[in-house]
């Protein structure tokens, strides 16, 4: 009973000292995220501060020492973690799925077929995966050693992948503040060049309705920058198009302000930003953007590099579009720090040969 008793005085300081823990790390994160949310950085940090919460909450759960309670608790986990592990064993098979409801209602361009081609490699990995499983012995050690080590790349682009993805949710939970002078629309493809897509029209209607909100709110309405140049298909402007489809669902044309020389999302920010300043006499509007949801923390990202002092607010997407378009927007952001991705794949690489080299030379010896 005694040892029972230190045990539980045990874990009750470390639920004291985690709980300390929980705290700080928690307003680190919540300081830094609203200060400036567009960086990839807080996926670390709330993962850091998410895991910390998780180990707190375990040791709490200890510390009652009702048995009933923690076999319960002890159950649910094991059903959550197993349900995480069959969801990415059989992720090959969700993607397949995927692939064939997007073959089904979208259009056949390589974007949309990118969960296809990522569950044709992840299947031709587990074929390589298990045929050198059967086969290393009789391979050269050196080459063992280069295959044993190339996981670690994997490694590396799965926890890139999901601080993305987290970075990207906690995007979706910016203080939308509604203050805003001036509302941007990115632009996106027109259907036959001069007719806006339900997709483009989700952000449209998206900006629509927070400028309706503002107003509600006895606010001044915001003007509404709809920004996108003319592609060689297109018989308008992205710009023109979205402003035409506005003023038909009710928003006041003299509200409208059209930005249509940009050819990209980069270029969508840059621009827009030199027209809000023109118009608006200062550079202190408050401005908000709109995209769709999968693509709001890249445009967050651009506006920043185009020194937009604005957030961004993310229209609803189905839910089958969505896997295509974060793999899409992963594979942009990953593109956008290759510097930073080159250096530590490059330090993996050179490990991975010395390990080989090591081998190889053991192996002379050994001889």
């Amino acid at each position: 009973m005694n040892q029972f008793s230190s045990y539980l005085d045990i874990l009750q300081k470390t639920s004291i000292y985690l709980g300390i823990a929980t705290i700080v790390l928690f307003g680190i994160f919540l300081f830094f995220w609203l200060r400036e949310p567009r960086r990839l950085i807080h996926g670390i940090t709330f993962t850091i501060f998410f895991i910390t919460f998780l180990t707190e909450l375990a040791v709490l759960i200890f510390t009652t020492g009702n048995s009933e309670f923690i076999v319960v608790m002890g159950v649910l986990f094991v059903l959550i973690v197993g349900v995480i592990f069959l969801t990415m064993f059989f992720m090959w098979a969700l993607l397949l799925w995927n692939a064939i409801v997007v073959w089904k209602r979208e259009s056949h361009t390589l974007s949309n077929m990118l969960t296809l081609f990522l569950a044709i490699f992840l299947i031709a990995l587990w074929f390589a995966n298990s045929f050198m499983v059967g086969h290393s012995r009789f391979l050269p050690d050196w080459f063992n050693t280069l295959i044993s080590g190339l996981p670690l790349i994997g490694v590396y682009l799965l926890l890139c992948s999901y601080n993305y993805l987290a970075s990207a949710l906690l995007y979706q939970f910016v203080p939308r503040r509604y203050k805003a002078n001036y509302l941007i629309v990115l632009g996106a493809g027109l259907i036959n060049g001069d007719t806006v897509s339900r997709l483009l029209g989700n952000r449209i209607d998206a900006a629509i309705k927070f400028g309706n909100k503002q107003i509600k709110k006895g606010r001044p309405a915001p003007k509404i920058v709809f920004s996108g140049g003319q592609g060689p298909d297109e018989k308008l402007s992205e710009a023109a198009t979205m402003a035409n489809y506005a003023i038909e669902h009710g928003w006041n044309k003299d509200l409208v302000i059209l930005e249509d020389k940009s050819r990209n999302t980069l270029q969508n920010m840059q621009f827009s930003n030199a027209i809000i300043q023109k118009d608006y006499g200062a550079d202190d509007a408050y401005i908000k953007f709109f995209s769709n949801n999968y693509h709001i923390f890249r445009a967050g990202l651009y506006a920043k590099m185009a020194g937009l002092a604005a957030n961004g607010i993310g229209a609803p997407t189905k839910f089958y579009f969505l896997p295509n378009a974060l793999i899409r927007e992963f594979v942009a952001v990953f593109l956008m720090n290759k510097k930073r991705h080159l250096i530590v794949l490059s330090l993996i690489g050179i490990g991975i040969l010395l390990m080989m080299a090591i081998t190889i030379y053991t192996d002379l010896v050994a001889k």
